[in-house]
């Protein structure tokens, strides 16, 4: 032994490195590991990795380039592991400090060694880590941390873990008997956290980019619907796992919900039946052990009869259940208590949903596909459930029961059985997410190609006329049938590789169970065990292995669950470009006056849709609006009824600027007949009432009958009862027009808008309902957007859109007398035309004069 090595186990002024009847060398202690090579070892190795660590500081400062604000992501994270590195440096400072109080005087050279060496490597670790965030290489591609800091996190939980391997033998770390030990134990367990902690964060690398400095600065953002997934990005997607906590956060109001004490009562007592599980799940095999020790004839032990046994272990199966038993009491009765905490969860969520769905505009809407929305409406509330099931009655009980297991064999058996134990599960766990990590763009991918199977039969089936009339029933067919084969190719994959994680895991589990049963029939063999013993382990064991075989399950199941949550919380989070104000007031509604002051509008700030448009329709007024298509006319109507903001100037009615009042009081007041009326496919009776969801029977039969659709109405076999299928699909387009104006005259607005209320039908049927509809507008404030410009002589004052611009107002024949310059009487000249050839064709002579005065 060298000079410097008797020095440190001398006894001399100062405390000897190591304890006493102990040194640095006498490595194992009654088969425990010794605390002074532990930690000597452990600090010295962390140490020299984070002297690697400050040549990588050195090598980053001088070559590395700075990562971009916007590129990196919020702070959060990042501030959590530093946080965590303080902590396990407080946690060894306070160690010695403790030592130094209540231990032994001098302090062993061991504690402080490893006092400083632990101390400068986490504060070494702290400035590597602060590097990796702020800078990185430029030819780097992957993301995450160095190699340097994973293995100084790896080998911190592995050096604290060290301690578990003394459990049960005379040199145990802790004598918890012993005032100094109980602390130290206390801040061992702290360590051991905040390391597990470490560790995780720094696979997950959370607070650095979610890709390679050269990958981020190369690629530039798409634009695409915040709900969908782009095909070719699939493979590209961050782990399921990198928004987890977002998602959570976001169900967990729903599970916990706040005053709903029932509710939360029922939450509690599912945990503690949970928590009454595992240890049922404990005695069970240990009451076998006893069963069969006690019928085991020995040379020291006779025959008993354990009939108290037999009735507890059948009481603890009885609750357990499996077996033959199916599923146990416990497990019953949660469930059963479980059923009204899913369907609050499920209840809100849903609501949620639907209501933030009605809650976006119309452009969101008009871009939509309604099949893909619906479908992920589907998945998004189905997986919270599934979500809700297997974190709380699946995975936390196995991680529960395998920690039990480990602290039970290593204090009752021998601590290799836990090391065993410890082994095999970590290959299990490790095994599992990190194949189900890399078969993730698979699920993805076969959901991205499910949502577009399910989209192209739902467009399908709602254009079922259109099918029809070009006779592409094959074309569609095919265009299905090569949906559902790129599904099925995603399928498969998805299928494979879950057939090859399935078979690691099963190596896995039943290689630990070899080693494990060798090890306890050998005990048994040497006597240091009983027949009992081993009949407890192999029970044990398969009762573990059981739920952790469907561990991996539970673990996709998660992974599906969040997946599927993706779109829907993407769905959650687009944004309400319509919003009220906080200081929003209820319209009040006088007179009905509309004015438009210099209203500047687009959708694309390259293509304006309309330029500094003022004009004001007085109370009881008509204002008709014409123009050639894509002037304006209808963007009017949308912006009147606030499914769009103004980019410039100001909307009003009654002097009261309609983006300082509620949306749904504006709405109120404002009646609309749309050119194209959308049914809901209900009875008669339930599309008139819209208008008015608290009318009674008779105000709706009064509506239909100002409406001058009553009496058709009575005449259909079901009447009032009769169904208008798909859209309205069962009624042609008069009667639909008829049903949407009852439904206006039902609401009785103070201001109405015809969007092209009659452009869609005959000229018959059109002349039909115009009386219904003068009906509608009399005495209130209107505006119409038409396309014949018969239906709107009657107008007290008529705009010419052209380009966004009003180029022309006044009355009909005010317009008319510009002559043939002016853009009214143009468009007049054209449709008299287009009316006489028209009635020539069909064999008359009606001139423009006959034409003028049937329109008159």
């Amino acid at each position: 032994m060298s000079f410097g090595m008797k020095y440190l186990m001398k006894t001399s002024n100062r405390a000897p490195f190591c304890p006493g009847n102990y040194s640095l060398f006498d490595v194992w202690i009654d088969q425990g590991l010794s605390q002074c090579f532990c930690n000597t070892l452990a600090s010295s190795i962390l140490l020299f990795l984070m002297v690697l660590g400050i040549l990588e500081v050195l090598a980053f400062w001088k070559k590395a380039v700075t990562w971009r604000k916007e590129h990196k992501p919020k702070p959060f994270w990042f501030r959590v592991q530093t946080l965590l590195h303080l902590c396990v440096l407080a946690l060894h400072i306070t160690r010695v400090v403790v030592h130094g109080v209540l231990g032994p005087k001098p302090l062993h050279g061991y504690l402080e060694l490893s006092g400083c060496f632990y101390s400068a490597a986490y504060l070494i670790a702290s400035l590597v880590l602060y590097v990796e965030r702020t800078r990185t290489l430029a030819t780097r591609t992957r993301r995450g941390h160095g190699t340097i800091l994973l293995l100084f996190w790896t080998i911190a939980v592995v050096a604290e873990f060290l301690a578990v391997i003394s459990i049960g033998s005379s040199e145990w770390w802790f004598d918890l008997e012993n005032d100094l030990d109980k602390v130290e134990f206390g801040l061992w367990l702290g360590r051991l956290f905040c390391s597990l902690l470490l560790f995780a964060f720094g696979m997950r690398a959370p607070g650095l980019p979610p890709t390679g400095y050269a990958l981020m600065i190369n690629s530039q953002p798409v634009p695409v619907d915040n709900y969908q997934e782009d095909e070719d990005s699939t493979a590209n997607q961050p782990s399921t796992w990198a928004s987890a906590w977002k998602k959570i956060k976001t169900v967990w109001p729903y599970v916990w919900p706040r005053g709903h004490y029932l509710m939360q009562f029922r939450v509690l007592i599912c945990i503690m039946l949970l928590v009454a599980g595992r240890v049922v799940n404990v005695f069970v095999p240990v009451l076998n052990k006893l069963i069969i020790d006690a019928l085991t004839v020995t040379k020291s032990h006779d025959v008993e009869f354990p009939w108290q046994y037999i009735l507890l272990s059948i009481g603890c199966k009885l609750m357990q259940g499996g077996g033959f038993g199916g599923l146990g009491f416990l497990t019953n009765f949660r469930a059963f208590l479980w059923i009204r905490v899913q369907q609050f969860t499920t209840k809100g969520i849903m609501v949620r949903l639907f209501a933030h769905l009605h809650g976006l505009s119309l452009q969101w809407h008009l871009n939509r596909k309604t099949g893909e929305v619906l479908r992920i409406m589907d998945r998004g509330t189905t997986s919270i459930n599934s979500l809700l099931s297997y974190v709380v009655f699946n995975i936390f009980p196995t991680i529960a029961d395998i920690a039990i297991a480990i602290v039970y064999f290593v204090t009752a058996f021998n601590p290799w059985f836990g090391v065993i134990i410890f082994c095999a599960m970590t290959l299990y766990l490790i095994a599992t997410i990190y194949i189900t990590e890399w078969r993730t763009k698979f699920r993805r991918d076969m959901n991205l190609k499910d949502n577009k199977m399910k989209q192209k039969a739902v467009d399908s089936l709602l254009n079922f006329e259109t099918v029809k009339y070009y006779s592409n029933e094959e074309f569609e067919v095919e265009r299905y049938d090569e949906a559902i084969k790129d599904y099925q190719v995603s399928e498969w994959k998805s299928v494979a590789t879950l057939s090859l994680l399935n078979t690691a895991q099963n190596i896995i589990v039943n290689s630990g169970m070899l080693v494990g049963c060798l090890l306890c029939a050998w005990f048994v063999h040497q006597s240091k065990l009983t027949v009992g013993d081993y009949v407890l382990f192999t029970t044990y064991i398969m009762q573990l292995y059981t739920p952790l075989n469907f561990f991996g399950t539970y673990y996709r199941m998660i992974q599906q669950a969040f997946i599927d949550m993706e779109n829907m919380i993407d769905l959650l989070e687009e944004k309400l470009e319509i919003t009220d104000r906080d200081d929003s007031m209820k319209l009040a509604v006088s007179q009905g006056r509309v004015e438009f002051d210099q209203v500047s509008f687009y959708y694309n700030i390259e293509k304006p849709i309309l330029n500094n448009v003022s004009f004001r329709v007085e109370p009881g007024q008509t204002l008709a609006l014409v123009g050639p298509s894509g002037a304006g006319k209808s963007t009017i109507i949308r912006l009147l009824f606030r499914f769009y903001e103004v980019q410039e100037g100001s909307i009003k009615i009654d002097g009261q600027d309609i983006t300082e009042v509620t949306q749904s009081s504006l709405r109120k007041a404002i009646g609309v007949v749309p050119q194209d009326t959308v049914l809901f496919n209900n009875k008669i009776m339930y599309n008139v009432r819209y208008g008015k969801i608290d009318s009674t029977d008779d105000e709706v039969y009064n509506a239909a009958d100002a409406a001058d659709i009553h009496a058709r109405i009575q005449t259909f076999p079901e009447g009032y009862d009769t169904i208008v299928g798909e859209r309205g699909l069962k009624l042609s387009g008069g009667e639909k027009q008829r049903v949407a104006i009852a439904r206006t005259i039902l609401k009785a607005p103070a201001v109405v808008l015809l969007d092209e209320a009659t452009s869609a039908l005959d000229t018959k049927t059109e002349r039909n309902i115009q009386a219904s509809l003068a009906l509608v507008c009399q005495n209130r404030t209107t505006i119409i957007v038409a396309h014949r410009l018969s239906t709107i002589i009657h107008a007290d004052q008529i705009l010419v859109l052209q380009g966004g611009v009003i180029v022309e107002r006044g009355r009909h024949e005010e317009l008319l007398e510009l002559g043939e310059a002016g853009v009214y009487h143009s468009m007049w000249t054209q449709q008299l035309k287009a009316q006489e050839e028209a009635s020539n064709g069909e064999g008359g002579t009606s001139s423009s004069e006959s034409y003028t005065e049937k329109m008159d």
